[in-house]
């Protein structure tokens, strides 16, 4: 209760000298000009609502140099970063031209170490791009698709034990572009409180009616499910056409692992549909890295719709939607993403083949499986060590995101700058940014 009154305090006080800063800008009193709005913009229409804007001018922007730190080689174990210097109070960066070399990569989704410059992987996918190229420049309806991408769905399909599987070329557009293409208007869908924004813009797109429930909470699923059937679709009172619950495996500001054998339970009493987003727990969870779903010891069949991707522990790019084939039939014909976007690039494909084929072991060695268990180990090491150093960390004890609690906005500058002057990489997350994609998701 103390820390919260603390964090609120400290948050208020930066909020009170915020609003003096704009006062002596108003009044010219203060030198740096770069937070007023320029003359010639006066009459345009605001982009930003006034507390966003209040939020960027006297908040984030103070310790802006925390972020967006550009790095200039592999995000390995290891990254190098350019240095970069601010003569405005972080309005804008001059880089010198030195790069701070071998900083600790502590922020990076690489969870498995395939993103390298140098291995079997790399090989791979630099021999594709010799026969390939580098784009498709097509879409998979048209000249696109290629037999590097059907051999894809195929591994990726055997990978998950599903029937089908259906390759994107971004992660985020997996869920928002997809999620549209399988509830509409008359459908409802119940999304966890904290869900990623692509969920949010994707489950915002479809114009379903959108009910949420508490984090991880069945208690707060199972009473929307309940109102759900008993009262039907506002005003009418028809029953809705579908009912779709959208979860994650890992929730990835969390940490949190979905109570998916909870949640499978309430999907078949209540005769609706399941969403599982593993885009951080494919690879990263599960003996054999299959994610949540084998971490449960659970049936791929009782998922009907499993979306990963490739981003995270393979160490490529792109997405996937995983289950039965009628499922994907319909998705290759009736998703934005598969019809509109261009397809994978050739060398990303190959990177996720190799990566996902030695996972599998179906590489000839144990490096695959190997890694998986090295992940584990050592996420329950790290999570123990900073508990007994005192830090607070919140998420399940297997999950490799492992979110540490700053709570006081002062701290987050001298943190940050510390860490890198100790050459740890770090990603901080400041929590109005957060709060936000919530309160997008809730108005909706």
């Amino acid at each position: 209760m103390l820390v919260a009154v603390l964090t609120y305090v400290g948050y208020g006080v930066l909020t009170l000298f915020g609003y003096l800063r704009d006062f002596m800008r108003q009044w010219k009193i203060e030198k740096c000009q770069n937070a007023t709005e320029r003359a010639e913009q006066k009459d345009f229409v605001p982009l930003y609502q006034d507390f966003e804007n209040f939020y960027n001018r006297n908040l984030y922007t103070r310790i802006r140099d925390s972020w967006n730190r550009p790095i200039c080689s592999v995000p390995g174990a290891k990254v190098d970063m350019m240095e970069r210097v601010s003569h405005d109070y972080n309005w804008t960066f001059t880089y010198t031209g030195r790069v701070i070399k071998d900083i600790i990569n502590m922020g990076s989704y690489n969870y498995l170490g395939f993103a390298q410059k140098a291995g079997t992987c790399q090989e791979a996918a630099a021999e594709v791009l010799s026969q390939y190229g580098a784009g498709v420049c097509s879409t998979r309806q048209e000249m696109g698709n290629l037999d590097k991408h059907e051999e894809l769905e195929e591994l990726v399909a055997r990978f998950l034990g599903v029937e089908s599987a259906m390759a994107y070329g971004m992660g985020f557009a997996t869920n928002s572009m997809n999620i549209p293409a399988l509830v509409g208007k008359g459908c409802l869908i119940l999304s966890d409180e904290l869900n990623h924004a692509s969920l949010v813009l994707g489950a915002r797109l479809s114009g379903a009616t959108i009910r949420i429930f508490k984090h991880n909470n069945m208690q707060s699923l199972e009473k929307l499910l309940k109102d759900a059937i008993v009262h039907g679709q506002p005003r009418t009172r028809r029953p809705w056409k579908k009912i779709l619950i959208l979860v994650e495996g890992i929730y990835s500001m969390e940490g949190s692992i979905v109570r998916l054998p909870e949640v499978i339970a309430l999907k078949k009493k209540y005769k609706s549909y399941l969403y599982l987003d593993e885009a951080h727990s494919i690879g990263a969870l599960g003996p054999s890295g299959r994610g949540v779903v084998e971490y449960f010891g659970l049936s791929p069949e009782d998922v009907d719709v499993m979306m990963g991707t490739f981003t995270k522990s393979f160490g490529a790019a792109g997405g996937y939607i995983g289950g039965k084939k009628e499922l994907i039939d319909y998705l290759r014909t009736y998703s934005h993403s598969a019809v509109y976007a261009t397809s994978l690039s050739p060398p990303v494909v190959e990177q996720v083949i190799t990566s996902m084929k030695c996972i599998m072991g179906e590489d000839g060695t144990t490096v695959g499986k190997a890694r998986v268990q090295q992940l584990a180990e050592n996420t329950r090491y790290f999570r123990r060590r900073l508990k007994e150093m005192g830090f607070i960390i919140y998420g399940n004890e297997d999950s490799p995101v492992v979110p540490l609690m700053l709570y006081m906005p002062a701290k987050i500058g001298n943190f940050t700058t510390t860490c890198h002057v100790l050459k740890i990489g770090l990603f901080v997350f400041s929590f109005y940014l957060y709060v936000k994609c919530i309160y997008v998701l809730k108005r909706s």
